[in-house]
């Protein structure tokens, strides 16, 4: 023992140890490699959790599989989408976080559509709560105002269709004087009013887009994301080899999303 009688942290020292009396070994410490490995299983479980985390709640990857908002995105396009905005929905516990904004007319938003509540679609919201909405001749009219709409496509500039699914609009149409029997086509519809915490959704390629004129309005609740940006993009017939390389649209890549 030192003269002080400061003994902590020390180990006796063997030549003081009393006859007979068994000698106390110094602790084996944690091998170095068993303490890197803990702590890198550490760093990579809480990486994994903060990812799922942001991808809940913050921003997640999509993939356009059709061509239904082709002009503004392609079949092929990987997106980010801002969920946060809207108020992300917390997984498992049916949850919605309060939302920083609401969805704007004339921007591209997902969501979940009603004959189809489990999957993501991609559209554009043309159509407010309270707007009355119509089509003549391919013309969109939003309270009787033709609507400007520089990123519409049309493959089918001369033709036009009829679908026996949008029998469910007669249920909106606005009342008209001398008004004859109800028979809305793709490209002649309305004039229908949207209802209250509801939103009218087209795709931008007019002609080849399954959207609200066939299945109808958009909940508020379902809207789920703002699409933001581009950060891949490929022709969707990728074939094996290094010719994948020269399908890739480098110039659509980092491309804002309007």
């Amino acid at each position: 023992m030192h003269a002080d009688g400061n003994t902590e942290g020390l180990l006796p020292d063997p030549a003081e140890a009393e006859p007979g009396e068994p000698v106390p070994r110094p602790r084996q410490g944690t091998p170095g490699w068993v303490r890197h490995a803990a702590e890198a299983v550490r760093s990579v479980v809480l990486a994994l959790l903060m990812l799922l985390v942001v991808r809940a709640m913050v921003v997640e990857a999509f993939k356009i599989p059709t061509s239904s908002m082709e002009g503004t995105l392609l079949a092929g396009d990987f997106l980010l989408v801002n969920k946060a905005v809207y108020g992300a929905e917390l997984p498992g516990i049916g949850l919605t976080l309060p939302s920083f904004g609401e969805p704007e007319l004339g921007e591209v938003i997902v969501f979940h559509p009603p004959h189809e509540p489990t999957k993501h679609y991609v559209k554009r919201l043309v159509g407010m709560p309270g707007d009355t909405l119509s089509m003549r001749n391919k013309q969109l009219y939003r309270n009787g105002i033709p609507v400007h709409e520089p990123y519409v496509r049309h493959g089918d500039p001369h033709g036009d269709a009829v679908h026996p699914s949008m029998a469910w609009q007669s249920r909106f149409v606005v009342p008209q004087p001398r008004e004859r029997r109800y028979r809305p086509s793709r490209d002649n519809w309305g004039p229908i009013e949207v209802p209250t915490d509801r939103y009218f959704v087209l795709g931008d390629n007019r002609d080849n887009s399954e959207d609200s004129r066939y299945w109808g309005f958009v909940q508020r609740e379902s809207v789920r994301g703002r699409p933001w940006i581009v950060y891949y993009s490929s022709e969707p017939d990728l074939r094996a080899g290094v010719g994948w390389v020269r399908d890739i649209r480098w110039e659509r890549i980092g491309g804002r999303i309007r």
